[in-house]
């Protein structure tokens, strides 16, 4: 068909939905207005300065007094990649922690870099004791310690203590994945002793998805400049891009001037509201949204102590979605690997980690049960009232 003769198609107008998935999360409006503001050029004078303050807030909100921290384009993916791409070179030994998606991933980015990967496995819905990582290493030394903090997956919340422990008698430096805890639980990177970190910015920053942080210590600082070969990734490569962030401003690629623009109202929120408040506040609805499910009969997948505030996964037959997007415009996520098909992720993040959310959300469920034939028991709605009222 001749171009000329194409029908186009009408202007993008997606529906309303409450995003109480694993993410994106729900978008704070404030943000939204950031990214609508003018385009400026990647070199203009005025987006420098942003640019500078998204670098200070940054830091404040990660914990760190790191020089080499920003956000790369693209996605926590991107993120990942970064940190693996930039501190190995081929034939370098590094040690994964797998205990759900993410831990499998950079297991497989790792060996794509050229690395020797070890990996320690723990079943899905577990954290690592130190005991268990140390059994992993078998005495060896790594070049990195590779672990999740926060597994999207499964909900669970990984303890550094004990990883930063084994990577201490590895003789290696320590990889954290914080995409779904930056924002939403107590991060510190450089009390914690995370050598190098990646977030992703559509969780607990609730800004859209399109940029990811990271931060390396000047230990793994010094690893990438001491690189005998170059950098896998082109793209990718800090020594060319912290040219462009740091004062020499040299060009590499085009900012997405915009998506900053995003992540800079949404990191000035985090810190307007106050991390701890931030972080407890996270915690406060976590606990009424389980005391909720509970209610119901239905049994989070994983242990209190070990277990997310932003992102809650509950056994259950995985039947339910469709219906509260249907009925409700209300979106949750489904179980992944061993919990496919038996399991909710239901994520609590930023501007959605809210009373309004969590009642909606248990309303809905209670719906969909009782859409299913099942009988959800009491209404939710008092267990979770019970737990704002203590």
């Amino acid at each position: 068909m001749p171009a000329s003769d194409m029908t186009v198609p009408s202007s993008v107008q997606p529906p309303q939905r409450v995003l109480l998935g694993p993410g994106p999360s729900v978008i704070d409006p404030a943000v939204l207005s950031a990214l609508a503001r003018p385009t400026l050029g990647h070199l203009d004078p005025a987006f420098l300065v942003i640019m500078d303050e998204v670098r200070s807030m940054l830091r404040r909100v990660m914990g760190t007094e790191n020089e080499l921290t920003f956000p790369m384009s693209g996605t926590g993916s991107a993120g990942m990649e970064t940190c693996l791409v930039n501190l190995i070179e081929p034939g370098d030994s590094v040690l994964v922690a797998v205990n759900g998606v993410f831990g499998t991933r950079m297991a497989e980015v790792a060996r794509r870099a050229g690395a020797e990967v070890t990996t320690v496995e723990q079943t899905w819905g577990r954290s690592f004791s130190a005991d268990e990582l140390r059994a992993g290493a078998g005495g060896k030394s790594f070049k990195l310690l590779c672990i999740v903090h926060a597994e999207t997956s499964t909900g669970v919340l990984q303890d550094l203590v004990p990883a930063r422990a084994v990577a201490d008698e590895c003789d290696a430096l320590l990889l954290v994945d914080c995409v779904t805890s930056l924002g939403g639980h107590t991060l510190h990177l450089d009390d914690m002793g995370v050598d190098a970190a990646y977030s992703g910015t559509q969780k607990c920053l609730s800004c859209p998805p399109g940029l990811s942080p990271i931060s390396f210590s000047p230990r793994a600082s010094a690893v990438l400049a001491e690189r005998r070969t170059p950098v896998q990734s082109w793209y990718l490569d800090l020594s060319m891009i912290s040219n462009y962030w740091g004062s020499d401003r040299a060009y590499h690629h085009t900012a997405p001037i915009n998506m900053l623009y995003g992540l800079h109202e949404s990191l000035r929120l985090v810190l307007t509201e106050g991390l701890e408040e931030r972080i407890a506040r996270h915690a406060l609805h976590a606990r009424a949204l389980v005391a909720g499910l509970e209610s119901m009969g239905l049994t989070p997948r994983v242990a209190a102590d070990e277990r997310l505030a932003p992102l809650t996964a509950v056994a259950v037959p995985d039947r339910a979605r469709a219906f509260l997007l249907s009925q409700f415009s209300l979106e949750i996520g489904g179980g992944l690997g061993p919990m496919a098909g038996n399991t909710w992720r239901i994520g609590l993040m930023g501007a959605g980690a809210t009373r309004h959310s969590v009642t909606l959300c248990l309303a809905a469920l209670r719906a969909a049960l009782t859409e299913q034939g099942q009988d959800p028991g009491v209404d939710p709605l008092l267990a979770a009232g019970a737990t704002y009222a203590s």
